[in-house]
């Protein structure tokens, strides 16, 4: 979907522009050494936008200095106070509010005023867990309530001649998320960021987020993700990232497949495809390499695969291009394979 273009912090969302990978911080933002280390974690891992939660003073004074050591645009999640918001707008690439809980139409005036003299985006955030209760009197807990508080807060900038504005409306119900994105991305053209919000831990949270997300950018809907888990923020940079090399949206280098193994299987393919993701894990080259158990599927998609090798009794067959380069121990595959790796293109 054909959505107009924001700018954050140099950083281009919406228009066709590539999809964005976003994460939030899990620090106290006041605590400004730990939450500049995390950034930079999330930075190496990929990362291409940051926000922080900014509920006090404190943690509005540690933005200068959080800013001034990374490397990725920074966005200041605020609610409730506006406060907060007008004195970071000074600091950050981006506000992310909800319009509906900042305290009127008064204070949000406060607020696009100072977005506007520092020349930033908003994000207008509205989940299916904060909804105004005279939304949820109408409506319900559903989709067409998010649609709807979203485009009331939407109107509530756009009555203030603000028009540099993103939309998120989430829920922790992949189906409802699914099915507000869905509604919205024909009535609106702001750049919408997606995400299946409170998703819970690694496991359950990659799946939701990953189905969500995923069932959304297949449609072509989205134009900047987060990941939400109750983890480690780099694990949303790297489900993010998996979510968008699947589906073909990004290349962010080097992607490993392998097969599920069974009795034909002629080597421990599980613990070689983990090895191999986790030496590659930051290299940027744009390869493909398959891990596959046994010559049923195995040369076929070692044959698609720039790099791939195919487990057998007498020992692995390397590929590379399509053609069998040699034969290899099983205990040597992962350095064979990293060889490869170093001298490919």
């Amino acid at each position: 979907m054909k959505t107009k273009v924001i700018d954050v912090g140099g950083v281009k969302i919406g228009g066709g522009n590539p999809i964005v990978i976003q994460s939030m911080t899990n620090t106290l933002t006041s605590d400004v050494d730990k939450t500049i280390a995390q950034i930079h974690r999330l930075e190496e891992a990929g990362c291409e936008i940051i926000r922080v939660g900014v509920p006090d003073k404190a943690s509005v004074n540690a933005l200068e200095e959080i800013k001034k050591n990374i490397s990725i645009p920074l966005v200041a999640d605020i609610h409730f106070d506006h406060r907060l918001a007008v004195s970071a707008a000074r600091y950050v690439d981006k506000l992310r509010i909800n319009p509906g809980n900042i305290g009127g139409e008064d204070k949000v005036k406060e607020v696009v005023k100072a977005a506007k003299d520092y020349s930033i985006p908003i994000r207008v955030g509205v989940n299916l867990g904060s909804m105004e209760k005279d939304i949820e009197a109408r409506f319900g807990l559903s989709a067409k309530g998010l649609v709807e508080s979203a485009l009331k807060n939407v109107k509530l900038l756009e009555d203030n001649d603000f028009y540099d504005i993103a939309v998120s409306l989430k829920a922790s119900d992949v189906m409802k998320t699914i099915e507000a994105y869905r509604m919205i991305s024909k009535l609106t053209e702001y750049p919408l960021h997606v995400g299946v919000t409170e998703s819970g831990s690694l496991f359950t949270g990659t799946i939701k987020s990953s189905i969500g997300i995923g069932a959304l950018l297949a449609d072509g809907i989205g134009d900047t993700i987060r990941v939400s888990l109750s983890d480690d923020p780099v694990e949303e940079i790297k489900v993010g990232k998996a979510i968008l090399q699947s589906l073909g949206l990004r290349r962010f280098g080097i992607m490993v497949t392998a097969c599920p193994t069974c009795a034909r299987a002629g080597y421990d393919v599980s613990s070689i495809a983990k090895e191999i993701e986790e030496r590659t894990f930051n290299s940027k080259k744009p390869l493909s390499i398959a891990v596959m158990g046994c010559g049923v599927n195995g040369p076929g998609e070692a044959k698609e695969a720039d790099i791939g090798v195919v487990g057998g009794k007498g020992g692995c067959l390397l590929y590379r291009k399509g053609e069998v380069v040699c034969r290899v121990d099983k205990e040597k595959v992962v350095d064979r394979i990293m060889e490869e790796v170093e001298d490919g293109e």
